[in-house]
């Protein structure tokens, strides 16, 4: 992944904290979305753009992870909230 690309957040949600997750609503499309733990953390980083290493390296200090299985998983996990229109890249 390049470092040159930042992803933000694209849409403000009306959010609740449920422990660990977050629960959150999209009031315009009226769509509902659960985050768990991790995704819950990448959102929260999002507040302010970020790019691809520094969301893995936060991860990565906060949670036990192999560099290559949290490159995957992040991947995957920025591919679907952009998919769903949660987040954009630039």
């Amino acid at each position: 992944m390049s470092g040159s690309t930042f992803y933000k957040r694209a849409v403000e949600l009306m959010e609740a904290e449920l422990g660990d997750d977050i629960v959150a609503l999209e009031p315009r499309a009226g769509k509902c979305f659960g985050f768990n733990e991790v995704a819950a953390t990448v959102w929260r980083q999002l507040e302010q753009p970020r790019d691809f290493e520094q969301l893995k390296n936060s991860l990565m200090e906060e949670y036990q992870v192999d560099e290559d299985q949290c490159a995957r998983d992040l991947a995957e996990l920025l591919a679907d909230m952009t998919a769903k229109g949660l987040i954009s890249s630039s």
